[in-house]
């Protein structure tokens, strides 16, 4: 079985903007969700249940295809993931109403899921053996810093009155066409490893695997990243509705420039921090996650949106300490001929924490008000942020870059 081989930096740098251009897209709708609201007529929990769909084409595409790209390389997989993405912005385009929005969303869903583990692992392989850590602060920082992106540009364009129920998902068709182009022309990004007869010869489902060397500190980083995630989850899907209904805020600017300061926060923390060892990171991250919860929590049951703005962006700070460090983790530990499998069980882990407590918080929602689902959620996160950090100081994760 062949060394995967690395190419020029062109291939290298089209990997990330694929991954950039493909998570703009996953949180572009977010400060549109009351204005679509209001069109449409749907409430709170069905708010929660497009998020959900989102993450469970997610969940679909890591499980049916987590390991394709060690089979036919990263280009394949990254085209489809983007192709995905252009069709989730046509349905978001077609004037079908709800209908129009879970078909958009299921399709962002799948598109994440193709190109989130495939870009990090090509990202990894792509780079020289001497730079495996920049390698994932690349592809941690151009995830994160198209999420950022997402709401800024959709909360600018409905600022602006600039048909903003069509306008921001014209402009990410335009910038998927363009990566699209730039992946295409790339060099050659790996060589795929020879496909097992299995495969070649019928339908095979390549689950996510984890393989032994990561198995001991797998538990200490699934569990801080479904607590961060859950987090950022209820943020990026029911925040615009706290600032909104709670607190009257009713900029869509103000809602989408919140949700890009967290995720630029996260960003920023993994650039910053990123000579920090990802065992010390990872603590770290999630000890400060824990404290915004806190603040988050007291923002809800005063009414400051100055409090619940200045807790999200630290959440995002915290989050992004403790991807990164997860994320080296995680690939310094697995294999080189297993590393998609991991990532891919990885990332599942991250989009059950995004999606399953989101939809909890949906239904508490209705059943009990949404402030008071708000803080019952964040005590659930808190709890699990202190299992954490006592996994995570009793595993020994090493001191890896």
């Amino acid at each position: 079985m062949g060394e995967r081989r690395a190419e020029g930096p062109s291939g290298f740098w089209a990997v990330a903007a694929a991954l950039t251009v493909t998570m703009v897209g996953t949180t572009l709708p977010t400060p549109l969700y009351p204005a679509l609201q209001r069109r449409l007529g749907f409430d709170d929990l069905t708010i929660t249940v497009l998020f959900a769909i989102y993450a469970g084409g997610v969940l679909l595409a890591l499980v049916f295809l987590g390991r394709v790209s060690d089979l036919i390389g990263p280009r394949p997989v990254l085209m489809a993931g983007l192709g995905a993405a252009a069709f989730s912005a046509l349905a978001f385009l077609s004037g079908t109403g709800l209908t129009g929005l879970l078909i958009g969303r299921l399709l962002s869903g799948l598109s994440a899921g193709m190109v989130t583990g495939t870009a990090t692992v090509a990202l990894a392989e792509l780079a020289p053996p001497d730079r495996h850590g920049r390698a994932t602060l690349v592809a941690t920082a151009s995830n994160t810093l198209g999420l950022a992106c997402g709401p800024l540009l959709s909360g600018l364009l409905a600022a602006l009155g600039l048909f903003p129920l069509v306008a921001p998902f014209m402009v990410h068709l335009a910038l998927v066409i363009v990566v699209g182009a730039g992946l295409w022309l790339a060099p050659e990004l790996t060589s795929p490893r020879p496909m097992p007869t299995r495969a070649r010869s019928r339908f095979h489902i390549d689950w996510p695997t984890l393989p032994r060397e990561v198995r001991p500190v797998f538990p200490a980083v699934a569990v801080g990243m479904f607590a961060c995630f859950a987090m950022l989850g209820l943020v990026a899907a029911v925040e615009p509705a706290f600032l909104t209904r709670l607190l009257n805020v009713t900029n869509p600017l103000l809602s989408g420039g919140v949700v890009f300061a967290m995720f630029a926060g996260s960003a920023l923390s993994q650039v910053a921090t990123r000579r920090l060892r990802a065992a010390s990171a990872l603590v770290a991250g999630c000890a400060i996650v824990l404290v915004a919860v806190f603040g988050f929590a007291t923002a809800l049951f005063i009414g400051s949106a100055a409090l619940i703005v200045f807790s999200t962006i630290v959440i995002g700070i915290g989050q992004g300490l403790a991807f990164r460090a997860a994320v080296a983790i995680s690939s310094a530990r697995s294999p080189s001929d297993e590393r998609s499998g991991t990532m891919s069980s990885f990332f599942l882990v991250v989009y059950l924490g995004i999606s399953v407590p989101v939809v909890a918080a949906g239904y508490a929602a209705d059943a009990t008000g949404l402030r008071t689902a708000g803080i019952g959620f964040t005590a659930a996160v808190a709890a699990l942020l202190l299992t954490a950090l006592i996994t995570t100081t009793r595993a020994r994760i090493g001191e890896i870059q």
